[in-house]
């Protein structure tokens, strides 16, 4: 999966990441490899979060059988 992210510097001299498919997602870092790490970490906690609040509000009947659902966030690349 990849994401949008744009990286810029503030008058103090940090960088500033923001991941404009997520609005509201944003870190900041000492340098570019550190914004981009902690962006990176940013996406998956925003993730979580809205996938809990949606399973929450996911209104599913019962069933008696095992249901497992997994989603693959490896292999992402920063351009």
């Amino acid at each position: 999966m990849k994401f949008n992210i744009t990286l810029e510097r503030d008058e103090e001299g940090r960088y500033v990441a923001e991941c404009t498919d997520l609005p509201g997602c944003l870190s900041e870092g000492e340098t570019v490899q550190e914004a981009i790490e902690n962006i990176s970490e940013a996406i998956v906690g925003c993730l979580k979060s809205r996938l809990k609040l949606a399973g929450e509000q996911l209104k599913v009947p019962a069933f008696y059988q095992k249901l497992d659902i997994s989603l693959d966030l490896t292999g992402t690349a920063y351009v």
